[in-house]
């Protein structure tokens, strides 16, 4: 019984010490990824309010082109 007792702890040790056979190291540090800055893109030298503004009157535009009504008062 002593020598199985014996056996079992000379292999844990060796166990134990080969995990850490290479010693503690210093913790490798790598550089922070820097992404590449992009360009600001291109941007319209019209105010996006007036595109607005001059589709709306585009479509009233539009609207009144086309209206059915006639002006007429009708017979009676």
């Amino acid at each position: 019984m002593f020598t199985k007792t014996i056996t079992y702890a000379a292999a844990l040790a060796l166990c134990t010490s080969s995990a850490f056979a290479g010693g503690l190291a210093n913790e490798i540090v790598e550089a922070p990824v820097m992404e590449a800055e992009m360009a600001p893109a291109a941007t319209s030298s019209v105010n996006p309010t007036y595109i607005v503004v001059g589709i709306l009157a585009a479509l009233l535009i539009a609207a009144a082109a086309n209206d059915d009504e006639d002006n007429d008062p009708l017979p009676s």
